[in-house]
């Protein structure tokens, strides 16, 4: 559909534009000889929302993968959180920052121990109250939306293109 639309548009842009000139001339138009419905340019609507259609398939992919990726990486790296950096062994007192990320950064194993995995790291987090959570199921939820939305997407995009090139086979 996405090459179709693209090619049908402009083609539909161009016939309501050359509707605007007969004959190639434009003394018509200047003396105001055109129909109201050559004037209203029908075809430049029906291009552009045709462009559009094209363009948001692909930035529907491009949105959904980027929220895909970047929530991804926030559930990874966790919650920014007022935190005792003592307890990670930094000496630093309380301080705003990601301790799950900044607990790999001091001990290279600790991949394994992730904060996803375990529960009882949650606590601390000292603020805001119950973060750790609210990070993990709202980044989880948007990697579900977004799996989703880049599924739907490529359906689209898919149908539209098997629709253009394969349309013209129906019934036979």
């Amino acid at each position: 559909m996405g090459p179709c639309l693209l090619v049908l548009g402009t083609l539909s842009m161009a016939a309501s534009i050359l509707l605007l000139f007969p004959g190639g001339a434009s003394k018509y138009l200047l003396e105001g000889h055109i129909s109201r419905h050559a004037k209203a340019v029908p075809g430049v609507w029906g291009g552009i929302a045709a462009f559009i259609s094209v363009v948001l398939s692909k930035l529907a992919l491009l949105g959904a993968s980027a929220c895909f990726v970047l929530s991804g990486v926030g559930l990874i790296n966790g919650p920014l959180c007022f935190y005792n950096t003592t307890e990670l062994g930094l000496r630093h007192g309380a301080l705003w920052g990601y301790p799950f990320l900044d607990a790999i950064d001091q001990e290279p194993h600790a991949r394994a121990d992730n904060y996803l995995y375990n529960q009882r790291t949650w606590s601390i987090c000292l603020e805001p109250e119950g973060i750790v959570s609210w990070h993990v199921v709202l980044f989880s939820l948007l990697l579900l939306i977004s799996a989703a939305e880049m599924v739907l997407a490529l359906l689209q995009i898919l149908n539209g293109f098997l629709g253009c090139f394969c349309g013209f086979c129906d019934g036979k």
